[in-house]
């Protein structure tokens, strides 16, 4: 379609001219879409955006496609990373300068001209050309030409793989906070920060502290003269410029073309792995922390009840150790073995591994002498108190204990001790392994002995598979508590004196705790 075409198809009451916004590719004229030529060639007005030095990367690229006779309207920001005197500070400053050089443009469109605003990558992305966009889309004929964005060249020019099968590939702007970047790249698979330069010592901590540095890779200038690519570790912060990325690429690449396995004695000489014990919550990814879903992308091998690892994505590379839920020691031996040998090892565990679950299991084992120098670390999970009492409103909003009803591990008489102590000292309860198939008696029991000290209309929330597709949440008074309603999969918390259950206006109804205790 020609321009004089273009411009019959404008929404006024005359004609206008069309605006485009073309995306020039990463820098290499070569890599220019045939389509951003085409609109060059045909466009009366060429509009580019620069700091106040006036060179602009953009209209550098397309050059050898300006003609003579092309109208240029270089829009110069008034600011760029330095401080202004604006009544509305830098972010006014912006606004009133998008505002003018809209106002410039729209200008030469009412005169019938095409506008071609032109910038590098591609206008949609990070790209200056969209604040005009959102000015003038609406008023006039538009159309934007994609083009190669920094990110697709970064990875070309260092022959790795972005992301491949299920991995999830994020896109961070290097101004985040330390704490959000460091969140978003220890939860992601693989990850491209741009916007470097003066973020650049930030994003590096970021890095390390989400223990993704030893894979991040350097790119600075892709396809352009100066290109520079490096391990992000090596580089000198006072080099970077703006224009370079850090690219985090393909775990499941990376590990299908590594070396094989080195043999057990040769690794146990060399460097020995790690365990990570991981807290997946109380039921699927939702309840993931970033910091657990890294360790669980990054590790080699998983080890678990076979419920657990169920939970965890499966990633190609990755061996997964399936064993029963009553060999606790023996996973964490097979863990601590695998470690031993070099390999990277998370022990996938419900809830907080802390918890009644698999923390105390592996540390048990490896303060053992074959395991002593092996490093472990524990990640917390939401625990299933924590997540049921946020189902039922607030119940453990006081003081409260945190009891197993399993006498599994420990002999009853025990339990029964605790249950009488805290109930005494009116605390509330949340009530962990309260029954099974093979425990049938305890939930009566416990029952019993609570109403020794409680009011019979104290609220029970009976909590079962929070997370799950078959979760239930209900209040009982103690007195009705039904055993019968209880399974493995259900938690109990029993309130204190001072538990309030309120029906709301909706029907629901809410428990919780006052912080405040009244005075005796």
């Amino acid at each position: 379609m020609s321009v004089s075409e273009q411009q019959e198809t404008g929404t006024g009451t005359g004609t206008t001219g069309r605006l485009y916004g073309v995306g020039l590719g990463p820098g290499d004229p070569s890599l220019m879409t045939v389509r951003a030529v085409e609109v060059i060639a045909e466009a009366d007005v060429i509009a580019y955006h620069s700091a106040r030095h006036g060179r602009s990367i953009a209209r550098s690229i397309a050059a050898r496609h300006l003609r003579a006779d092309h109208i240029e309207e270089p829009l110069v920001y008034p600011v760029t990373t330095e401080s202004t005197d604006h009544p509305g500070g830098y972010r006014g400053a912006l606004d009133e300068f998008y505002e003018e050089a809209a106002a410039r443009l729209a200008a030469h469109l009412d005169a019938g001209r095409t506008v071609a605003v032109i910038s590098e990558g591609d206008p949609l992305f990070y790209g200056s050309y969209q604040h005009m966009h959102k000015r003038l889309a609406h008023r006039y004929p538009t159309e934007v030409i994609p083009g190669v964005t920094s990110i697709s060249a970064a990875a070309a020019r260092l022959g790795k793989p972005l992301a491949e099968a299920d991995e999830v590939l994020t896109i961070l702007p290097g101004t985040l906070p330390e704490e959000e970047l460091t969140a978003r790249l220890a939860s992601t698979d693989t990850a491209v920060v741009m916007k470097l330069g003066r973020t650049f010592p930030t994003v590096r901590r970021a890095m390390e502290r989400a223990g993704r540095l030893d894979e991040a890779q350097y790119v600075e200038r892709a396809t352009m003269a100066g290109e520079r690519t490096a391990d992000l570790a090596a580089i000198d912060s006072d080099t970077v410029p703006y224009f370079s990325v850090t690219v985090v690429p393909s775990r499941i690449a990376a590990r299908s073309v590594a070396p094989p396995e080195a043999p057990a004695a040769e690794r146990e000489a060399g460097e020995v792995g790690e365990v990570v014990v991981v807290g997946t919550g109380p039921a699927g990814p939702l309840w993931l922390t970033p910091e657990s879903r890294g360790a669980l992308a990054a590790a080699e091998d998983l080890v678990g009840y076979t419920t657990y690892l169920d939970r965890v994505p499966l990633r190609p590379g990755q061996r997964r150790h399936a064993s029963d839920n009553k060999v606790e020691s023996e996973r964490a031996e097979l863990a601590l073995d695998l470690a031993r040998r070099g390999r990277k090892v998370a022990v996938v565990s419900g809830g907080d591994p802390g918890i009644f679950a698999m923390a105390t299991a592996v540390l048990e084992v490896a303060a053992q002498d074959p395991y002593r120098s092996i490093p472990v670390r524990v990640l917390p999970g939401v625990t299933a108190a924590n997540a049921a009492a946020a189902r039922a409103g607030a119940p453990l909003g006081h003081d409260y204990a945190v009891i197993s009803l399993s006498d599994r591990l420990k002999p009853w008489e025990v339990i029964a001790e605790r249950l009488h102590a805290a109930a005494s000292a009116d605390l509330a309860l949340a009530l962990y392994n309260p029954g099974s198939r093979s425990r049938t008696w305890q939930v009566g029991k416990a029952r019993e002995l609570l109403l020794e000290h409680r009011a019979p209309d104290t609220p029970v929330i009976l909590a079962r598979d929070i997370g799950g597709p078959e979760e239930s949440v209900h209040t009982v008074p103690l007195a009705d508590l039904d055993p019968t309603q209880v399974d493995m999969r259900t938690l109990l918390i029993i309130g204190s004196s001072q538990t309030q259950a309120v029906r709301r206006g909706d029907g629901t109804q809410v428990v919780w705790t006052p912080r405040r205790y009244p005075e005796k």
